[in-house]
């Protein structure tokens, strides 16, 4: 690395000394004061590396600005005839908005991660106050399932998370308290260690929306190839790759898959990252060993630290209160609601009916990334802060109505979804509706499959299942049905033309109720309450809950 003038006159201001010192004492000294002259050579290689780190930041910062500049003045010198700021306001087209949208977050990117910039596994390594023996007590008295190993390596790494970076740490601890309990639940549903959780951290930092140099996208960075095996939406609407929900059944799908094949978490840790493929040529190099240790070596670099990083995230989370890390509020509502579409549905429509920013639509549903829910084509999900779910039960009607014509008329539909979109805006037709089943116990895919004169396989497909395993309670959808679209806002359905007319009760959902008690009470089924409200088989105190009259 080259240094500046200033940093060299530096060096030599604190190197000139020693060097006159060495020159007028004689060779009995210069034995005598050996011990001295080590320390002070090097306490003298510390400072020059402090200066080195410096000079790296300050570059960074310089080429930071440099890029934001040079991309910023290509941009504007397109047209001379501009302002002098660059662009009129009403010449932020959607390809200018997003070109700058990119230069900013490249700009914020470079910022953000000046705290860890550099960092090299094999070449940094960070000095601490803490004793080993407290790090070693410390690991030991958070009782993992998978096991937690200490050395220089992985000591480095809590020393990374919880010393050298208290800004990103702070933001990441703000998300967790949001994520992490959807991420256990979805782990112990599979039986699965729940410390697998963490892995987001080191993937994305808990971003929905990151995308890798390599195209890997969402929290738990997918590959497109991989997301799709493991029935992963991705089409010209929706991406589910976006969706912490859906990403982590996944993801924890995969880690199962994983130590089927290992029967080591950290091998199957590790697989995550670069691929069992290259695991298995890690074992056959280190000579048939199976563990995270002997194959560490032959991993590729990036993998070598994955397990060493989750100890060290895990470290950081588990004791930030004695470092002092502080969660950053996340600006996310700590209690949602879950509505079935199958109807499309813009979020506009939603976000001006009924108040809610449309800003929050997108953070709470990242995987419809034209704030589009082609419901037409499928069943999908839509979460909104629970304080929200009343108005938009209340509501649903107007809300599908409301400027469909508008907000779909310009909309690029692809080919396969075009007739569904004509449809949503059509004052009249037909259209194609799911019918749902409710798993019971002791039924197979074989039995609903007759029962409803469909093959095993077209279930399979329709809910993107893997194999032939189904559990009590699952919601399948079973085959579809054409109903009437008399008018825009109608449902096209007997449960909807009766809302519509206002032939039903609001009710409120008390402590201890049950979708089949309240259906018992009012003398309908489960199934028209489902229907009519667009939600599944979860209730919680407070929704208000429209109930077709008997």
């Amino acid at each position: 690395m080259r240094l500046n003038f200033k940093h060299i006159a530096a060096l030599c201001a604190l190197l000139l000394p020693l060097c006159m010192e060495g020159n007028a004492q004689g060779p009995v000294h210069k034995i005598k004061d050996r011990k001295r002259l080590e320390r002070e050579n090097e306490l003298l290689r510390q400072r020059v590396k402090d200066l080195e780190e410096e000079l790296l930041l300050t570059k960074l910062d310089s080429i930071a600005k440099d890029s934001l500049e040079n991309r910023l003045e290509a941009l504007y010198e397109e047209d001379e005839s501009r302002l002098a700021t660059g662009l009129h306001p009403e010449e932020y087209d959607a390809n200018v908005t997003d070109s700058l949208l990119s230069i900013w977050y490249l700009h914020r990117e470079v910022i953000d991660n000046h705290e860890d910039e550099g960092f090299n596994m094999d070449s940094v390594h960070y000095r601490t106050d803490v004793p080993d023996s407290v790090l070693i007590g410390r690991l030991r008295r958070m009782n993992s399932f998978i096991t937690l190993p200490y050395n220089e390596t992985v000591k480095n790494c809590m020393v990374r998370y919880s010393e050298r970076m208290p800004r990103k740490m702070s933001d990441i601890l703000g998300l967790c308290a949001y994520y992490m309990p959807v991420f256990e639940e979805t782990f112990r549903a599979y039986n699965l260690p729940l410390e697998l959780k963490y892995v987001a951290i080191i993937e994305s930092a808990l971003n929905p929306r990151a995308v890798s140099r390599a195209k890997a996208t969402g929290m738990w960075q997918f590959m497109y190839a991989t997301a799709r095996s493991y029935g992963l939406e991705i089409n010209s609407y929706v991406d589910e790759r976006l969706d912490p929900f859906r990403s982590v059944d996944a993801a924890a799908r995969y880690f199962r898959d994983a130590y089927n094949i290992f029967g080591d978490w950290s091998l199957a840790i590790s697989s995550y990252n670069c691929g069992s493929g290259n695991v298995n040529k890690a074992i056959k190099r280190a000579g048939g060993r199976r563990d995270f240790w002997s194959i560490y070596p032959y991993l590729p670099k990036e993998t070598r630290g994955y397990v060493p990083l989750m100890v060290g995230a895990m470290y950081a989370i588990n004791y930030a209160k004695e470092y002092g890390i502080e969660p950053t509020p996340a600006l996310l509502p700590s209690r949602i609601d879950t509505f079935h579409v199958n109807r499309n549905l813009h979020f506009r429509q939603v976000s001006e009916v009924i108040g809610i920013p449309i800003d929050d639509l997108r953070d709470l549903n990242p995987q419809y990334y034209k704030d589009i829910i082609p419901g037409n084509q499928g069943d999908y999900i839509l979460r909104l802060p629970f304080h929200y779910s009343g108005d938009f039960l209340d509501q649903q009607d107007r809300i599908y109505a409301y400027k469909a014509d508008e907000v779909f008329k310009q909309v690029d539909v692809e080919q396969s979804g075009a007739a569904g979109f004509r449809a949503a805006s059509s004052s009249g037709g037909t259209k194609t509706e799911w019918v749902y089943y409710t798993v019971r116990s002791g039924d197979s895919l074989g039995k609903i499959a007759s029962r409803n004169h469909v093959t095993v396989k077209q279930l399979q497909s329709w809910n993107k299942l893997r194999g032939t395993t189904i559990r009590a309670g699952q919601r399948l959808k079973v085959k579809q049905k054409t109903v009437s679209t008399a008018s825009s806002g109608s449902k096209g359905n007997s449960s909807a033309s009766a809302a519509s007319s206002g032939s039903y009760t609001v009710y409120t959902v008390r402590s201890g109720d049950t979708l089949y008690k309240i259906a018992k009470k009012y003398g309908v089924s489960t199934n028209q309450i489902m229907k009519l409200n667009s939600i599944g088989e979860e209730i919680r105190p407070g929704m208000k809950l429209k109930i077709p009259k008997a």
